[in-house]
Parts: structure tokens; sequence; C-alpha cells
């Protein structure tokens, strides 16, 4: 019976669509506390669907799974296509573990438009989810699109900075520029299709779906052109070096939901190993590619790790350390290989689990002190063990800690990169180095040592709610560093398929074909 079940319900339709219609249901309540207790009832409902969805999925596959295809608009090739494989499922799984999170913190520490807030978040869990399990690329662009509203006003009405609304319209201008570029690419894309398709007689002949655009050959030239278009749309919002300037004014002044979900989800290079590289297959492994975009992410390792080293505010630091981060992942996907694609999938988990962690740290010690200023620290291990426990064991998986999940992600981009060109791996290890610098040295200074003058008396440690956020995502944490074999298998067969594509290239084949559809 749950095997029929699960063959037919639309599992992933619901898991879409349920926060926002969530959203609207909060719309009808005036008491806070029950906007509250229902968002979190609500996020809780989404958190067990996707629960389900990762028990069901089966590993070491390849296959699309959970596919639900229906045509949209069927004049145009657009279609409303939904489906997880080994890529996109575990992004499902911690978009709604952090939105439970996020709740949860938001409970005490969001005073002001409650219901507003609640709405929006959970209206942003439906564009990020649309994100992750969308095969259309119409579709996918769709929610990459609407994404930015409830971004934009939980940025500029909840951020907690004077320059909030600068921060909000800053962000917003730079994903749009980017997603200007990514939606030629796309068309270009649907264009080859529709040539190649029309001299074959293949239907349909127009199409904007994953599976078949993957089923047709691109001139080597035109693979470029479009490499560069879809790499635009997704530098910009990752952020890639040197793209990255709208992120510290984000993670900054926005709220700390806003800078878990800014910071612990990699949309940007999501987009990467999910469309770029299969579909482009020869232009994203040609010499000029590889070495320009891993000199972005040498160059992004150097410069975050760099600037973070040297500031004095705990969001800017992480902000910083995020860029640094992600030109580690970005040099694990260019390496190109099987290792270095499941170290950066593996790392865009775990950091959204290690640097939401020290992002809700943040928002405890703020709440605390108004401030995350190292001048308005200082000792504070002495007044709250339980704040500087936590901030330690995050801080430590963030910079790859043995033991924690980072550290297995990390190994294994640093091996890809090796074995790609051993002087990408040696100048990535000077990233980990500077990482541990950066983290110790503020923690030594804001947590250890006397007390420092401006901290508050009175000041408590962990409630309730902040041991429950900072022990899940510790968990997690371990979880994947102790025992990674259930998250690699889940990503094994969708990164071998990947690794195989990159070495055929394209299909050079004349002979008519139907494109292939793995539902």
């Amino acid at each position: 019976m749950i095997e029929e079940l699960a063959s037919t319900f639309p599992i992933l339709t619901c898991i879409l669509f349920l926060p926002v219609i969530g959203a609207v249901v909060l719309w009808l309540f005036d008491d806070e506390d029950m906007v509250r207790t229902s968002a979190l009832a609500i996020a809780l409902l989404e958190l067990a669907l996707c629960v389900f969805v990762l028990l069901r999925f089966v590993p070491e596959s390849a296959a699309m799974q959970f596919s639900e295809h229906v045509p949209w608009i069927p004049a145009l090739g657009i279609s409303y296509h939904l489906a997880v494989d080994g890529i996109s499922v575990l992004f499902v799984g911690l978009t709604a573990f952090l939105t439970v999170l996020i709740v949860i913190y938001s409970w005490d520490t969001v005073r002001h438009q409650v219901k507003l807030y609640m709405m929006a978040l959970l209206a942003l869990e439906t564009t990020v989810m649309g994100v992750f399990i969308s095969i259309d690329l119409i579709l996918f662009f769709v929610f990459w699109e609407l994404m930015l509203i409830p971004s934009y006003f939980l940025i500029k009405l909840w951020g907690g900075g004077a320059e909030r609304h600068y921060a909000a319209l800053k962000f917003v201008l730079y994903t749009l520029l980017g997603s200007v570029f990514m939606l030629v690419g796309i068309v270009l894309l649907d264009i080859n299709y529709h040539q190649w398709a029309t001299l074959r007689h293949i239907e349909p002949t127009y199409s904007f779906d994953l599976l078949d655009l993957l089923s047709v050959p691109i001139p080597f030239g035109q693979q470029v052109l479009i490499f560069w278009l879809l790499f635009l749309g997704f530098a910009f919002k990752a952020p890639v070096f040197p793209f990255h300037t709208w992120l510290p004014d984000a993670l900054f002044e926005g709220p700390i939901g806003m800078a878990v979900v800014l910071g612990g989800l990699k949309l940007g290079t999501f987009g990467f190993i999910r469309f770029s590289i299969p579909l482009l297959p020869d232009a994203s492994k040609s010499q000029t590619v590889v070495s320009i975009i891993m000199a972005l992410g040498l160059a992004a390792v150097l410069y975050g790790a760099i600037l973070a080293l040297v500031q004095q505010d705990l969001r800017r630091l992480l902000a910083f350390s995020s860029i640094s981060h992600l030109g580690f992942v970005v040099i694990g996907l260019f390496a190109l290989n099987f290792q270095g694609l499941q170290g950066s999938l593996l790392t865009m988990i775990n950091l959204g689990f290690s640097t939401a962690g020290l992002f809700f740290i943040a928002g405890f010690l703020y709440s605390r002190q108004q401030s995350t200023q190292l001048g308005s620290l200082g000792g504070m291990a002495k007044q709250t063990p339980l704040i500087a426990c936590f901030f330690l064991f995050l801080g430590l998986a963030g910079i790859g800690l043995p033991g924690t999940g980072s550290f297995v992600g990390e190994f294994l981009i640093l091996l890809g990169a090796f074995k790609a060109n051993w002087i990408y791996g040696a100048i990535a290890v000077t990233g980990v180095i500077l990482s541990a610098a950066y983290f110790l040295w503020y923690y030594e200074r804001s947590m250890l040592g006397p007390l420092g003058k401006a901290v508050k008396d009175s000041i408590r440690d962990l409630h309730p709610r902040e041991i429950l956020i900072a022990s899940a995502l510790s968990l997690m944490i371990l979880w994947i560093g102790l025992y990674p074999s259930p998250f690699l298998k889940m990503m094994n067969g969708s990164v071998q398929a990947l690794v195989d594509r990159l070495e055929r290239g394209t299909v050079a084949s004349l002979e008519p074909k139907q494109p292939v559809r793995v539902d």
C-alpha cells in the first residue's frame, strides 16, 4: 500500500506548494502566538514530507525519481516537470530542516510584523524548493526570480542594519543582472534543440526540459557562449568572486533568518552542477574555461580568508568566510572528476549546517549584546559556557576538523583538485590554514581571556530553544563527519553519470534519436 501511494502521490508538488499555501493560511490569523505555532506546524509538516522523500529515495541511482511531468505551455515546449536525483535530493531536506530552525529562532527574536515575516519566510521556502526540484529550465527560472521578492522584503523590513534598504536593493539588482544573461543562455539552448528536432522530425520541436536538452548535440562554439551566459547568472547569485560584493552587505544588514538561507543554501553553485556542466560538457572541460574558473575559485579562497582574518564583526567575518568556502566548492566542481564533484556536493550540504550554525550563534550573541563587534564581546565563555562550546564546535566544523562533515567534503575537494592539477590543490590548501587562523583568532578574542568591559553583567546563556537549534545542527555535522556513507551513496549514481557524460562529451550522432527521459 505504501509502495503504491509513493508511486502515485504527487509528493514533490506538495513539498513545493505547502509552504506558500501555509503562508496564505497565516493571513487569516491575528494572534501572533497562533501565527508562530501555525508557521512551525507547516514547517514541520514540510520537513516530514522531505524526510519521506529521503527515506524512499533509491541510492546509487542516476535516475530522476518522484518525477511529475505535465505540459504547461506546449506550444513553447514549457512543462511542469519536477524530480529529484542524487544531485538535488539532499538540498530538499536541508532547505526544510533550516526553515524549521529559522522559525524556532524567530519565535522571540522577531517582534515586528510577525505575521508578514512568517509569510515571507514560508514563501521563500517555496521558491527555494522550486529551484532545487525543477527540471524544466523555464520553471526553474520562474522560481529563481520569484525568490527575489520575499528575500527583498526580509532584508529591507526585518534587517537590523542602518543600510538594510541599500543592501536589499543591491542584492536584487545584482541577481537580476545575472538573470538576464542566464535567460539568454536558456533561450539559446531551446533554439538549438528546435533546430535539431525540426531537421529530424522529432516531437516536441521545442523543449526547455533538462532531459530533452541532454540528448541533443551542441556545437562547441555555441556551448562556450551558452556556458558563459549561464555562468554569469549563477555566479552573481552564488556569489563567485569577483561578483560577490552584495553578499557582505546582505548578510550583515539582513535578519539572521535570511543570512542562514543565503549563507547555508548554495543556489548558484547548485546551478553549475545541475545545468551548466551536464548540458555543456565540452565547454566545461575546455582548458580556457577550466583555467579561468579555477583562477577565480583560488582567488576567492585566498581573498575571502584574508579579509575574514581582519574583520572585527562576526557577521562580516562569516560573509567573507562564505566567499572563501564557495571558492573551495568551485574548485571541486571544475576539477571535473568524481572526487571533486562529490566533495563539492557534500561541502555544499555541510556548509548548510556549519555556516548556518555560526550565523545562529551570531544571532544569539546579538540578542544579548546588540552587537557582534569584538568591542562588545570578550571573555564571554565565563558567563555563557554553552554559547562558547557550540561556537567552538561549529567554528571547528567550518574549518574542517576531522570528525566533522566539512573535513570529509574538503578532503574530497582537495583530492579532486590534486588529481586535476597539483598546483590547484597546493594553493587551495593555504585556504584551510587561513580559515583556521581567522576563526581561532576571533574566537580567542571574543570568548576567552578576561571578561570584556562591555559584556553585560546579567548576560544569560542559551535557553532551551537555542540549545535545540545548536544541538540539531551539531548532530547533523557529526553524523556526516563520522558516518558519511548514506549521504555519499545518495549522490554517487548521479555524480558518476555526470563524470561519464564529461568523458563522452555531447552526442555527435547524426541519426534521428528520440530524447531520452528517465522518469
